[in-house]
């Protein structure tokens, strides 16, 4: 009965993490497809040029499949170096978000301030020459999110110098409507905007956390169960 259980674990762990790791290599598809076929599409923080859509899917699907590969071979192989390393990664990662996500709570004021500040310090460089990245990147939120600015579309003067804003901040876009006062302008502001949109969609966003929470408990489980009856018995269990 025990072999049947450790057996049923084995292949539970093995196709969990065989999903795991295939979703991790599309992941870092997507990354490597952004990275190459939208390159100029860069970061909006000026403090952070490194922490593109692109790089940070890439490292996202990178660490995926690294996590997938332990626990698949591990499963299969019934090798308890690799199980232990993925339970390891996997509490690793669970800790690290238990505490950016406490971080986050405590310093929320803060972080929304220094978000802010920083966002606005990056308009400055929307007109350079070297930040295409940061152009595409304002272009393409102010265009599908419908706003303007970080705060409000005034944001723009101060850090253009004159008053004008982009064309994107146009409700009737079109080529140069950003330099007519008289055209009307988004009013809200980019970041008011998402916040609104995670405030809209908490409950949501809490049903994923907690589905991703749930599965990482139960691959530390699994791979916990069968690394320690495998310890016991000192010996592989036959499929």
């Amino acid at each position: 009965m025990a072999r049947g259980c450790i057996c049923c674990i084995k292949y539970m762990l093995f196709l969990f993490n065989l999903l795991f790791w295939l979703g991790g290599c599309g992941l870092l598809g997507v990354g490597l497809w952004l990275s190459v076929s939208q390159g100029s599409f860069a970061t909006l923080s000026p403090s952070f040029p490194s922490l593109s859509a692109a790089n940070l899917i890439i490292t996202l699907g990178s660490i995926v499949m690294v996590t997938g590969f332990l626990g698949c071979l591990g499963a299969i192989k019934e090798n308890k170096c690799l199980l232990l390393s993925f339970f390891i990664v996997l509490l690793i990662i669970l800790l690290a978000e238990l505490i950016l996500l406490i971080l986050f709570f405590v310093y929320t004021d803060k972080v929304s301030e220094n978000a802010r500040r920083d966002l606005r310090e990056g308009l400055v460089l929307y007109a350079t020459d070297n930040n295409a990245g940061l152009k595409d990147a304002w272009n393409t939120i102010q265009g599908e999110w419908r706003c303007c600015g970080v705060t409000d579309h005034r944001d723009w003067y101060a850090a253009l110098h004159e008053n004008v804003v982009p064309d994107r901040c146009c409700q009737h876009f079109f080529q140069g409507c950003g330099r007519n006062a008289s055209n009307t302008f988004w009013t809200r502001g980019c970041y008011e905007k998402v916040e609104g949109w995670l405030d809209d969609n908490k409950h949501l966003l809490g049903t994923i956390a907690m589905c991703v929470l749930v599965i990482q408990l139960l691959g530390m489980a699994f791979s916990m169960t069968l690394y320690q009856q495998i310890h016991r018995t000192g010996k592989k269990y036959e499929a």
